[in-house]
């Protein structure tokens, strides 16, 4: 069975890296002295400081262990290998619905590094789907849940 791969920039990786360092460095020794001294409060059983903190290290280390398989499993996405006015991961794309709607910008990256507030958007999601592999001053059909979005591709950078 193939492994999945989870398709980011080197930037992406290295914020993950960075999140990795934290949560081992800084994060799980403070988890680890909150179960300390929450076992210094005596019976187990009726401890709600333990059992919070006990929460905390699963999340934490579930948080941990996902972090590395992603990394393990990253795929570096150079949007340099790729012809300049094509749409593909890691390429932020303006594109305007039509017939006259505002253009909007977005970077599409890999699921990882999503982040809609910010502009980054998963290449797993309707629109990246639909824009990826078109290119520059294209009309575009995209289908998303609530019907198709007709758009125009203005700039690719």
């Amino acid at each position: 069975m193939a492994e999945d791969t989870y398709p980011m920039t080197a930037e992406g990786r290295d914020k993950l890296k960075a999140e990795l360092e934290d949560l081992k460095v800084n994060q799980r020794p403070k988890v680890v002295e909150r179960i300390k001294i929450a076992r210094s409060y005596g019976d187990l059983s009726e401890n709600s400081e333990y059992e919070s903190a006990k929460d905390e290290q699963s999340m934490l280390e579930s948080r941990i262990t996902t972090i590395e398989h992603m990394l393990q499993y990253a795929q570096i996405i150079d949007s340099n290998d790729s012809d300049k006015d094509e749409v593909t991961v890691g390429k932020k794309v303006t594109f305007q619905e039509l017939p006259d709607e505002d253009p909007e910008t977005y970077q599409i990256v890999g699921a990882a590094e999503a982040d809609p507030m910010s502009g980054k958007i998963s290449n797993d999601s309707p629109i990246a789907k639909g824009l990826i592999g078109h290119r520059l001053n294209e009309e575009v059909n995209i289908p998303i849940p609530a019907g198709t979005m007709k758009v125009k591709i203005t700039k690719v950078e």
